[in-house]
């Protein structure tokens, strides 16, 4: 398993790249905009350690943030073997929200509630039973 990033919310993409890039030093990597979902997605980093990402997460028709509980997105890890993974886990007693339908992306949470993502390294996977069947349970 790898650590990949950290997502946060962000309302103001302008203050917020102001305040990681000119404020704290981070560097912008690559940036990923949805026209249809309309969000974007930037991912910063300390300069020269790209191993430890933030996803800023910025919804262009607004998103109420409230005091925190909903800034913070989530933790996210690539696997080896995403269905592997994801059976390996629900043998252990863990729900899997957002089930690897795709063969590439699942989420889970931990016992405090904080979402991780998991995310097949490299190509998706096929698509395989029982994954590809099952429902999202509760949120992620």
């Amino acid at each position: 398993m790898k650590y990949l990033h950290t997502m946060v919310r962000v309302v103001d993409l302008e203050a917020s790249l102001d305040f990681y890039c000119k404020h704290l030093g981070l560097v912008e990597l690559k940036r990923y905009e949805n026209k249809q979902a309309r969000f974007s997605l930037i991912f910063l980093a300390a300069p020269g350690d790209e191993s430890a990402q933030v996803e800023l997460t910025y919804n262009w028709d607004g998103d109420e943030l409230g005091t925190g509980d909903r800034n913070f997105g989530h933790l996210a890890y690539a696997v080896e073997n995403i269905y592997e993974t994801c059976q390996r886990l629900q043998d252990g007693g863990v729900l899997i929200n957002r089930p690897p339908r795709d063969g590439h992306m699942a989420f889970v949470r931990s016992p405090d509630n904080i979402s991780i993502e998991l995310l097949q390294a490299g190509d998706a996977l096929a698509p395989q039973e029982p994954w590809v069947s099952m429902e999202n349970t509760g949120e992620w």
